[in-house]
């Protein structure tokens, strides 16, 4: 089973914004868990990080030829406006999971929408860097 996670806009600077709400795990920490996960589960995982909308838009649009079977994605701050990322999200024949580190329902009332979760099998937020193990465990249940 081969997984695409990307990761978006600001999560480069993972361990140096508030540690309060993203904890203090870089995003270098939390790839290496998911490295480890993934070969835990048997899984082929590809790990991307762009602070582009156009750049996440074309890793999702490269799922379909490149017959990946599970996306976990983290929309950062595009999770409440990009109908961009959404229909490239909605296109997709395959179960995609978003993620947040943060509680989004407990935070600021413009990010307690998501444009994203709609076209997802699912959303795990709030439980820091094990939304995205949750998301990797829960793609191995859906093979």
């Amino acid at each position: 089973m081969r997984i695409f996670i990307i990761h978006g806009p600001n999560m480069n600077l993972l361990g140096k914004r508030d540690k309060k709400i993203y904890g203090s795990a870089t995003l270098e920490d939390i790839n290496n868990i998911l490295y480890t996960k993934a070969k835990e589960l048997k899984l082929e995982i590809d790990i991307f990080q762009s602070n582009c909308e156009g750049e996440i838009i074309n890793k999702l649009h490269q799922a379909i030829d490149d017959e990946i079977d599970g996306i976990i994605i983290n929309p950062g701050g595009y999770t409440h406006y990009s109908i961009a990322i959404r229909d490239a999200i909605e296109v997709l024949d395959i179960p995609v999971i978003e993620v947040h580190l943060s509680n989004i329902f407990g935070r600021e009332d413009f990010r307690k929408k998501s444009v994203i979760s709609p076209v997802c099998a699912g959303q795990i937020s709030g439980l820091g860097l094990y939304s995205y193990v949750l998301a990797l465990e829960g793609l191995k249940m859906m093979e």
